[in-house]
């Protein structure tokens, strides 16, 4: 899926620019892996991505225990001259012991400017009803605009927590720390076909 994704976007791209070179949009996801190794890498990131949201942030611990269930997402961006996006993967992990169900997201975004950024999206579900609908029915997360007000109920424990959905909080984490203001980028997010066989 991430193979295939950015290399229809390098293809685009030279099409509207023949002077670039594919060798511009060499692909850091080109070694083939198993499913099952798949499968383990985003469980090791996922594992790294609570470990460095609890360094940036110790209440996110609290929030996460009293969840229903959680997500993390690991993204890698590509924003080139005047069309960007990016792709990455993740998992839900319920507190009912059902097996990770593995997850991928997309974005596309549009500006100007040539960069590249990683960054990790964590999700803390507060009732089975909005986990199920983030599972099954794939979620779309706004354009490319900052989230809804930060959570304020219940005290302190949800600091820097951002609510983006009906029983749905977000943390986002970036290469400087906690980010203070979340956005979006009119991301989707939606069930693997391949990872959940």
């Amino acid at each position: 899926m991430r193979t295939k994704f950015i290399q229809t976007l390098a293809y685009s791209l030279l099409a509207l620019s023949p002077s670039l070179s594919f060798a511009q949009f060499s692909n850091p996801f080109a070694a083939e892996k198993t499913i099952a190794q798949q499968r383990q890498d985003i469980l090791k990131k996922s594992d790294e991505t609570l470990k460095a949201l609890y360094q940036a942030q110790p209440k996110a611990r609290e929030v996460i225990e009293k969840s229903v269930g959680y997500a993390t997402f690991s993204n890698f961006g590509m924003k080139i001259l005047i069309a960007g996006g990016g792709t990455g993967s993740g998992v839900v992990i319920t507190k009912d012991g059902a097996k990770p169900v593995y997850m991928n997201m997309a974005e596309v975004q549009a500006g100007l400017g040539i960069g590249i950024k990683s960054f990790q999206n964590i999700f803390a579900f507060q009732t089975q009803a909005a986990m199920n609908d983030f599972i099954n029915s794939g979620w779309t997360f706004g354009g490319q605009v900052t989230a809804a007000v930060k959570y304020e109920a219940n005290g302190s424990a949800y600091q820097d927590a951002t609510t983006v959905a009906p029983g749905v909080l977000m943390y986002q984490l970036t290469d400087s720390g906690l980010a203070a203001e979340i956005t979006g980028k009119g991301t989707k997010y939606y069930k693997s076909t391949d990872l959940n066989k």
